[in-house]
């Protein structure tokens, strides 16, 4: 066996030990045993954290204290065993002598006697070791799939409108509930909806009560619970249907489910956990007499502000009252600038209509210089003369165009080929009417045609003489 940790006093060497230059031996240093009981004590401690033991309980002893001191032993062996007032507290049924219990605890050493011993944190009958495997085996499985998830959890309402309790109607535990709730704040309405809380058929009886609060649809806060009881007792809330129902819930579920150290797998589904049914109706509802006081400080600085705000509005109001002016002078003040703005518009009125008298006057005379009567007769007599010398320049224009058309009708009769042809001369042209210049263009046997001063003439070529050069 390897021991570890403070072994002074057991790793000297057993032979003898000199002092330098002496011839005195050096004695080995010594354990008190206090120290030797403190090192044990140490070793034991660091060497085993918890351990669950299970065996025969013995010599079982309460002393006033309120501590437990037992032994705990099977057919072979048997070890002390120490449980503080702090732990045993939660036990609800005193053991035995003859009880097969199960410890969990930290192997320690009573220094005072060196006495090997466990200090017992927790106690239970033997038998419960299956019921306990089950229920970390459901809490494991539920956790993984999320069931106990902070994120999923639906808030608690601060003032319910309605609240729900899932429990048995003659158990102590709607007693507790509804006491609270009258002492807080009886007007929240409570409905109940009863249910088996313990037995084979408490789990379905639980499950159909949820789901009734559900189709109810009045709650927004549901409390799910019973009073104290053993584990078999409270073992209808550890089952998965119920797990699961409350999950489902979509109303705000509160689990109350028999004392502060019982602890089952509604609990870690629910969205809220409270140690005891008086403890939910404590968490779930607001006290009236904190909301009285809230209400009544408020409805204090409500009217404070109500007066310091009514003294503001008034010197508010005298500062304008100081700053407004009698409508009468201002009255006054618009009724003497209107008699001067009519002065100024009749002034001006006149004004304009002597310069309009004067202008209209300039007109009429220079109306009267340029009457229509007078400029017709000057206008007619202007025509007259334009009529008569339009008419010398005709006659002059007419008598010159006719002149110079006789002229250029002689000039063109002298040229015109027609005056040839009136002396006996002809055209002669071939059938494309071209001018026959020359008889060397002509065949015999080719049309021409002869133009005379009067008609033509159509004629066959029989014969070409080239002419003499």
């Amino acid at each position: 066996m390897v021991i570890s940790g403070p072994t002074a006093g057991f790793d000297k060497p057993r032979e003898t030990m000199m002092y330098p230059d002496s011839s005195q031996p050096l004695r080995p240093h010594a354990l008190t045993v206090s120290e030797l009981n403190r090192q044990a004590r140490h070793l034991l401690e660091s060497s085993f954290m918890q351990a669950w033991v299970e065996g025969e309980l013995s010599s079982l002893s309460r002393p006033s204290s309120g501590h437990w001191y037992f032994s705990l032993k099977d057919q072979r062996a048997q070890v002390r065993c120490a449980m503080f007032r702090g732990f045993n507290q939660r036990i609800r049924e005193i053991p035995k002598e003859g009880d097969q219990v199960r410890i969990r605890g930290k192997v320690s050493l009573y220094e005072n006697r060196g006495d090997f011993q466990i200090i017992v944190e927790h106690l239970e009958p033997a038998g419960l070791g299956a019921l306990q495997q089950a229920f970390e085996a459901l809490k494991a499985r539920l956790e993984a799939e999320g069931l106990f998830a902070v994120e999923r959890k639906k808030p608690i309402p601060e003032m319910p409108r309605h609240i729900g309790v899932v429990t048995s109607p003659t158990g102590a535990a709607i007693h507790d509930i509804l006491t609270v709730l009258g002492r807080r704040c009886p007007g929240i309405p409570v409905t109940l909806y009863p249910t088996a809380v313990q037995g084979q058929a408490a789990t379905a009886s639980i499950v159909d009560a949820i789901n009734r609060a559900v189709r109810h649809d009045q709650a927004d806060v549901l409390i799910i619970g019973r009073g104290g009881g053993s584990l078999e007792d409270l073992w209808c809330f550890n089952e998965e249907t119920v797990a699961r129902a409350i999950a489902a819930c979509p109303i705000a579920t509160v689990s109350a489910v028999g004392h502060e150290v019982d602890v089952t797998i509604a609990d870690f589904v629910a969205d809220l956990r409270a140690p005891t049914p008086s403890a939910a109706a404590e968490k779930i509802s607001p006290d009236q007499s904190t909301w009285i006081a809230r209400l009544t400080d408020t409805r204090q600085r409500l009217v404070s502000a109500a007066r310091r705000n009514l003294r503001q509005q008034d010197t508010r109001l005298g500062q304008i009252a100081a700053r407004l002016r009698d409508p009468r002078h201002q009255l006054q003040e618009k009724a003497q600038r209107l008699d001067d703005v009519e002065l100024r518009f009749r002034h001006a009125i006149r004004q304009r209509l002597a310069t309009e008298q004067t202008r209209n006057s300039h007109l009429a005379q220079r109306l009267m210089s340029h009457r229509p009567s007078r400029q017709i007769g000057e206008q007619s007599l202007k025509v007259e003369q334009l009529g008569e010398r339009l008419q010398a320049s005709l006659n002059r224009r007419l008598e010159t165009g006719n002149q110079q058309l006789d002229t250029a009708a002689r000039t063109l009769n002298a040229v015109s080929p027609l005056a040839t042809l009136g002396r006996g001369y002809a055209i002669v042209s071939s059938d494309d009417q071209t001018v026959v210049r020359d008889p060397a263009t002509l065949a015999p046997g080719d049309r021409i045609r002869a133009r005379l001063a009067k008609g033509s003439v159509d004629a066959t070529v029989s014969s070409v003489a080239p002419g003499a050069d």
